[in-house]
């Protein structure tokens, strides 16, 4: 774990495509030693977390997290924009900061959430719990970013036509 300052990356918005995830989740299976890290770029007000959120990193991770909701007031912002999600122990870590902050009055947020770690979130319901923004501050680029992830979301997948009920079958569609 290593925890420093380090500047905030300026990157452009680009909608996130489901080859970006496979590629995101490949890479993060070729190398499992990969640990996560946390930056701190404001002591106990925004964080930037990257890597491989596991059982075996979610040690450090949560340690890290909860100094920094210990160490400040108001909002924790935390970008998670070179996460993977790798087991549930990578979301029990995020609640837990969560619930955390919110006992001492505070305020946690995610930032830069990566598309399968978003995925993620709304199957399991917990992007009702936590608070997940996006930084950019330009309202016609935030509504763009949101359509683009939404649309991702939303996608059939290829499967879903192969269950269509366009396929021909040696059943009756009504029985006479």
């Amino acid at each position: 774990m290593a925890i420093g300052i380090a500047a905030a990356p300026t990157t452009e918005l680009v909608a996130p495509s489901t080859a970006d995830d496979v590629a995101a989740r490949r890479a993060a299976r070729s190398t499992p030693g990969q640990g996560a890290s946390v930056h701190e770029e404001v002591p106990g007000q925004v964080l930037h977390l990257v890597g491989r959120l596991d059982v075996r990193t979610v040690p450090d991770v949560r340690s890290a997290l909860h100094t920094a909701v210990d160490a400040g007031r108001g909002e924790l912002v935390v970008h998670v924009g070179g996460i993977v999600v790798a087991d549930a122990t990578g979301l029990g870590v995020l609640v837990g900061a969560h619930r955390r902050a919110q006992r001492i009055g505070r305020r946690l947020v995610l930032r830069d959430v990566p598309l399968p770690a978003l995925r993620l979130l709304r199957v399991t319901k917990l992007h009702r719990v936590l608070q997940v923004e996006d930084e950019v501050a330009d309202p016609a680029q935030r509504t763009a970013l949101r359509r683009a992830r939404a649309e991702a979301l939303l996608r059939p997948r290829e499967t879903a036509a192969q269950n269509s009920r366009a396929s021909t079958s040696s059943m009756p569609l009504r029985a006479s």
